[in-house]
Formats: C-alpha cells, sequence, structure tokens
C-alpha cells in the first residue's frame, strides 16, 4: 500500500493515482512488499527537515526517512522544488515528479549517492523505471 498525504499548496495540481501507480510499480519492480508514506509538503517544511537531518538550510525536492525494514518508510516531496526543477531540465512536471518519487523508493530500498559507483549504478535504475512510467 502507498499512502500519499498532500500538505502542500498545490492541492489541485498533484496526481495521487499517478503518484501511487509509480511507486507501486517501482515496489513490484524492487521486489518490495512493504507500505510507505508519501508527504506532499510546501518549501519551508521541507527546507526545515532539510536542515534539520542533512544540515543543508535550504529546500530541496525529496528526502527519504526510514528504510524498507521500518514500520511505515517516509518519503517527503516539495512540488514548489519540484516545478522549480522540471522547469530547469525541461521536462513536465509530471515527468519530474515521478522522478523524484522513484529517486526516493530507491534510496529506501538501500541505494546511495555517496560515490561515484554508487551514484551511476542509482541513477540508471531511477532512469530505467522513469522509462517505465512515463
Amino acid at each position: 500500500m502507498v499512502e500519499i498525504v498532500d500538505l502542500s499548496e498545490d492541492f489541485k495540481r498533484i496526481d495521487k493515482k499517478f503518484l501511487k501507480s509509480v511507486a507501486l510499480k517501482v515496489l513490484k519492480k524492487e521486489k518490495i512488499r512493504k507500505d510507505i508514506g508519501v508527504a506532499l509538503i510546501n518549501r519551508k517544511e521541507i527546507q526545515s527537515l532539510n536542515k534539520q537531518y542533512r544540515k543543508k538550510n535550504q529546500p530541496t525536492d525529496v528526502l527519504s526517512f526510514g528504510s524498507i525494514n521500518d514500520v511505515l518508510p517516509q518519503i517527503v516531496i516539495c512540488p514548489k522544488e519540484v516545478e522549480k526543477n522540471a522547469e530547469k531540465n525541461k521536462v513536465s512536471f509530471k515527468e519530474e515528479l515521478a522522478r523524484v518519487l522513484i529517486h526516493g523508493i530507491l534510496h529506501l530500498s538501500g541505494l546511495n549517492h555517496r560515490t561515484k559507483k554508487e551514484e551511476i549504478k542509482m541513477f540508471q535504475k531511477q532512469e530505467k523505471y522513469l522509462s517505465l512510467v512515463m
């Protein structure tokens, strides 16, 4: 199950059914049979979380909390940051939203991008899954 809570300022813009379908497909491909939570929040809230947990005092597009072994791992997404990145990367908001959700799920599954080798593996998987859902 994927639980999505929209606490952002973009209530009408977020296609929760699409997000849920993306999450379910990636979870299935990663062979993860676990519930996850996805919260959509505003810039101020994600900046606060980013400062608290990553020591970076700036908003970000996505944060992941926990792992697949936790009771309910969480992904937190800021739609305003996603929108900014979509414009910068010249892709649709929907595509960028799927990309950050996939990125968050891959973090929950244990993938990271601390080294170049990890980064390559993670981003290859991310883009592979993105091509399956778009």
